[in-house]
């Protein structure tokens, strides 16, 4: 009961940290809207465990903080003015740009966070819970379940109305490039690869830098301005 009580006090300081950073920046901040989306998802997660959702809470728990510690770590990092990971570098960047929407804002950081973050988050997992990845392969398709569900959700509430039809087709054009669902086989891909190499840590540093500098491309890509 202790031990569970351990791991719940954790996803509770991730959220709080999370609430924190929500209520210190403006409303129409890129980081802002993906932390207001990242915080939904974190909530979500948490009702699960409490609901008994989860197969296994505590690799559902460590999953879920050691994902959300990658996150807190790249806007600490920029806060600090330090040079965040290349996947968040677009994000961070274009934050205030008056030409970029909220979706592209809210795809882009979840795009930096599914497509890098998520696949280290694996390896941290199994390292502190004394595992393999095909242990968490549930918890890490239940999480996935879920971020695919709020993605239709934030589509709808972030695109464009009637009123901006100008800006609504090559926005529908630039985002229906990218997919939740292949990037979180990607990140499966990745993290298991990760896991076998990490008795050859110069290789996987290697692996590690492509894989966070390709996912900052298209991050980049998904931060394309569009004229008003």
């Amino acid at each position: 009961m202790a031990q569970c009580e351990q791991f719940t006090t954790a996803v509770d300081a991730v959220i709080s940290r999370m609430r924190a950073l929500d209520a210190t920046l403006p409303e129409r901040d890129g980081v802002a809207v993906f932390n207001r989306v990242y915080l939904t998802v974190t909530e979500e997660v948490d009702r699960h465990v409490d609901g008994a959702r989860f197969p296994d809470a505590r690799a559902a728990i460590t999953l879920d903080v050691r994902f959300a510690e990658r996150y807190l770590a790249a806007v600490a990092a920029a806060e600090d003015e330090r040079r965040p990971p290349a996947c968040w570098r677009p994000l961070f960047q274009m934050r205030r740009h008056p030409g970029v929407r909220p979706l592209q804002f809210a795809l882009a950081g979840i795009n930096a966070h599914i497509g890098h973050d998520l696949a280290l988050a694996v390896v941290d997992a199994c390292r502190s819970l004394g595992c393999e990845p095909v242990e968490l392969e549930d918890e890490f398709d239940r999480v996935g379940d879920l971020l695919v569900s709020l993605e239709e959700r934030i589509r709808e509430d972030l695109m464009p109305g009637p009123d901006l039809l100008q800006i609504a087709d090559p926005l529908t054009h630039l985002l229906g490039s990218w997919s939740l669902e292949r990037a979180r086989d990607a990140t499966w891909s990745a993290a298991r690869a990760l896991w076998a190499l990490r008795g050859l840590p110069d290789v996987a540093q290697g692996f590690t830098e492509r894989l966070d500098a390709a996912v900052g491309f298209a991050g980049r890509m998904l931060l394309t301005p569009l004229a008003d």
